[in-house]
Order: structure tokens, then C-alpha cells, then sequence
């Protein structure tokens, strides 16, 4: 047990989030799956209020670099403990559950997340109260599940609930509430409400303006935020303009290399390339690369992430080897530190096999990637359906239409599963297979999907 507690205090006293805490972090997992394997097994099965708390620690470790199966099992240890040893309604044991919701959240496995989010809440407004914070965090929870759901309007109303909690308690200006209504300006962005998203985000700003100051990084976030709406709109010079004034003020608040400064450096790459100025995307997108590699190291997710952006711009020059090089390298990072981001470039991969009409070798690579995702995240999850989708689409293009039709059909069952019927991944692959049924002149089985895909965008649906 020393050793366990050795490690657990050192994790412990990274008070806040950051890179180098990352590094130490992915420097000392290995170290704990040793010392687990070596623990007998009456340790593992924890008891005292201490170990439970470090077993927390672990769990949280181990979520936030993508070992879900490992942090879950931290958690579910001390879950059991702490049930023993406070109670299931403890505010403590609540934390707990509150915890593995958001695990399954991150898993994509969105019914289960809500049915232990449930169990929290139930808890929380029993043990504390409705318009308790902890209570409340886990109504704006909920509320993020039904946003990654596609069910817009239930989110929205789940963060109301939220956000009516938070004033009555916090006050209108307070950080928490001002969260609550970012995240609602987030929600009108993904239903394609870019102007009443703006007028939340502009709420938002002012309130963080007056509560935090104009340079504070919550407030600068807003901005940030602000800035890919203006981009998605297509308002590139201003979308600049805003990244701009993000990025000078994380500059100045968090320094050149911080990595809010190096997300919207990031994002500006973004911008040029969706302006066609594929050299200078590339440029901005070194400069990006080279913070990375400085504050978190050439390994470390978010490095490689801009080294697979920079491999879909060569993609888009039609530079089909250079591209492959960059994925290459992303996917040999990847690989080192056992990230799910590595089955991304995997996928990716395929993609530029198959849009070099190297089909057998594109199924290879998106088999590869499917095994990987349904280990990783499960079946349904909707990044393992993307990828089912995608097969379709290849099968398709190789004039396959029945085993396009079988993948098509596998991917549509699962979205509708995992997101629901009005989500636009679940309609656009019903469309699909609508076109694809009537391209082999399936016209009966075609006007039955059409006729079905016509009732759920009916506005009286």
C-alpha cells in the first residue's frame, strides 16, 4: 500500500490542470498498472475513506487520457467502498456515480451515462436539495448528454433547468451560470441557430466582462467561441478579426505557449484553409505544432491532432503520399501513447486510400479502425457507426449495392440507437439508402424510406 499512496499523493498535488501534469501523468500510468497487478487482493478491495479518495484520483487520471476501462474500474473500487464505509446517498458516493456517468458519457454510451446521471440526481436532490450546486451540475449534465443525443430541445431544456437553479442560487453574473449559458449559445450553434447562438454567446461575454474583466480566459473563451460561429456563417475576415482578439488577449493572460493561445492559432489555420490560403493554414499551422511540441511534447494528443490537420490539407492538394507521411507520423504518436485519437488517423487513412482507388487497401484500414472503436467505445457508439457508414459508402462506390445496402442498414440502426431519429447522421444515412434502393431499382423499398425520412422533417413532426 506505500506505494499506492506515494503515487496518489503525488497526483494529488497537481492542484490544476496542466501540460506538465499531463506529461507526469502518462510518465506515471504505467506505474500504477504494475502496482496494481502487485497489490493483493484485499487492498484492492478498498475500505478506508483515504484509499477510497486515491482510488478516485486514479480513476480521474485514467479518464482523462482515454483509458475509459481503467478509470471505470478505479471507479467502480471506490464506488463499492464508499457505499460500505458513508452510505449510496452520501454527497461523496454521489461524486462517485456522478463520475462513471460521465465516463459512459465519453464512451458515447449516452442511455447508460443518463441512467447514472439519474441515479446522481436522485441522490443529490434528496441528500442536498434541488438548487444545490452539486445538483445543478448534474441537471447541466444531462443536459450535455441530450446535446450529444441530437435532441436539441430537451438539452435546451435540461440546461433551463439549470440555468434557473444556478441564478436563484449563484446569481445571474456568477461564473457557474454564465457557464450554463455558454453552453446554451453552444446548442443553438449546433441546431445551425447562429444568430441566437451569438446572442447567447453576447450575454455570456458581457456578463464575463463585468464578473471576470475583458482578459480574463472564461471571458476570452466567449470570444473564442464567438469567432467560429463567424466562421461556420462564412464571415472569414471577421472570424479573424475575433480570433484575433482572443489570441492577443490569451497572449497576454496566459502567454505564447499556454494552450488557449495554441487553439486559436490552431483555429486560424482552420480559417485560411477554409479561405483556400492552404499555405498559410500551413503556416499557422507549424506555428500551432511547434507550441504544442514545446508545452505538451511531440506525443501528447493535442500535438498530434495538428499534425493530422496538416496531413487533411496536403489530402486536399491532392498531395496524396504527403499526406499519408503526416498521418503516418500522427498515427506512430498515437500509437505510443494508446490514445482512442489513434484510431482517428487510422480512419483517415482509409479515406485516402479510397480516394486514391485503392479500395481493398481502404477496407483493410477501415477494418482496422472498426475493430479498434467498438473495443474502445462499443458498438453504437457514433464514431464506430461513422466508420460503418464510411464502408457503406466504399462498397458503394465499388458498385458492391448489396453489402452497401447491409452497412448502410447496420449504420442507420445504430444511429438511430445512439442518437435518435432526428439526428442529421441518422437522416442523411436514411437518405442514403433511400438512393441507393432506388439506384438498383428497388423503387418500392426507396419510396418507403423516402416517405419515412418526409415525416420526420415535417415541421409537424
Amino acid at each position: 500500500m506505500e506505494a499506492f499512496e506515494i503515487i496518489v499523493s503525488g497526483l494529488q498535488s497537481l492542484t490544476q490542470p496542466s501540460t506538465a501534469d499531463w506529461v507526469f501523468q502518462q510518465q506515471v500510468m504505467p506505474h500504477i498498472n504494475a502496482m496494481t497487478k502487485h497489490m493483493p487482493p484485499q487492498c484492492l478491495a478498498l475500505s478506508i475513506i483515504k484509499t477510497l479518495d486515491g482510488a478516485c484520483v486514479l480513476g480521474s487520471v485514467f479518464h482523462r487520457h482515454g483509458r475509459y476501462n481503467q478509470a471505470m474500474e478505479w471507479y467502480e473500487r471506490a464506488l463499492a467502498g464508499r457505499e460500505k464505509a458513508l452510505g449510496v446517498d452520501h454527497p461523496t458516493t454521489l461524486d462517485t456515480v456522478h463520475n462513471m456517468a460521465s465516463i459512459f458519457d465519453d464512451q458515447g454510451q449516452y442511455e447508460k451515462a443518463l441512467e447514472w446521471y439519474e441515479r446522481a440526481l436522485a441522490g443529490c436532490e434528496k441528500a442536498l436539495g434541488v438548487d444545490h450546486p452539486s445538483t445543478l451540475d448534474t441537471v447541466n449534465n444531462m443536459a450535455v448528454i441530450f446535446g450529444n443525443q441530437g435532441q436539441y430541445e430537451k438539452s435546451l431544456e435540461w440546461y433551463e433547468r439549470a440555468l434557473a437553479g444556478r441564478e436563484k442560487a449563484l446569481g445571474v453574473d456568477h461564473p457557474t451560470t454564465l457557464g450554463t449559458v455558454h453552453n446554451m449559445a453552444l446548442i443553438f450553434n449546433n441546431q445551425g441557430q447562429y444568430e441566437k447562438a451569438l446572442e447567447w454567446y453576447e450575454r455570456a461575454l458581457a456578463g464575463g466582462e463585468k464578473a471576470l474583466g475583458v482578459d480574463h480566459p472564461s471571458t476570452l473563451d466567449t470570444v473564442h467561441n464567438m469567432s467560429v460561429i463567424f466562421g461556420k456563417q462564412g464571415q472569414y475576415s471577421k472570424a479573424l478579426e475575433w480570433y484575433e482578439r482572443a489570441l492577443a488577449g490569451y497572449e497576454k493572460a496566459l502567454g505564447v505557449d499556454h494552450p488557449s493561445t495554441l487553439d486559436t492559432v490552431h483555429n486560424m489555420a482552420l480559417i485560411f484553409n477554409n479561405q483556400g490560403q492552404h499555405e498559410k493554414a500551413l503556416e499557422w499551422y507549424e506555428r500551432a505544432l511547434a507550441g504544442w511540441e514545446k508545452a505538451l511534447g511531440v506525443d501528447h494528443p493535442t500535438t498530434l491532432d495538428t499534425v493530422h490537420n496538416m496531413a487533411s490539407i496536403f489530402d486536399d492538394q491532392g498531395q496524396y503520399e504527403k499526406a499519408l507521411e503526416w498521418y503516418e507520423r500522427a498515427l506512430a504518436g498515437r500509437e505510443r501513447v494508446d490514445h482512442p485519437s489513434t484510431l482517428d488517423t487510422v480512419h483517415n487513412m482509409a479515406v485516402i486510400f479510397g480516394n486514391q482507388g485503392q479500395y481493398s487497401k481502404a477496407l483493410e484500414w477501415y477494418e482496422r479502425a472498426l475493430a479498434g472503436y467498438e473495443k474502445a467505445l462499443g458498438v453504437d457508439h457514433p464514431t464506430t457507426l461513422d466508420t460503418v457508414h464510411n464502408m457503406a459508402s466504399l462498397f458503394d462506390n465499388q458498385g458492391l449495392y448489396e453489402k452497401a445496402l447491409e452497412w448502410y442498414e447496420r449504420a442507420l440502426a445504430g444511429y438511430e440507437k445512439a442518437l435518435g431519429v432526428d439526428h442529421a447522421d441518422t437522416q442523411d444515412t436514411l437518405r442514403r439508402l433511400a438512393h441507393l434502393h432506388e439506384s438498383v431499382g428497388q423503387t418500392e423499398q426507396a419510396q418507403s424510406l423516402q416517405a419515412r425520412l418526409h415525416a420526420l422533417q415535417s415541421p409537424h413532426n
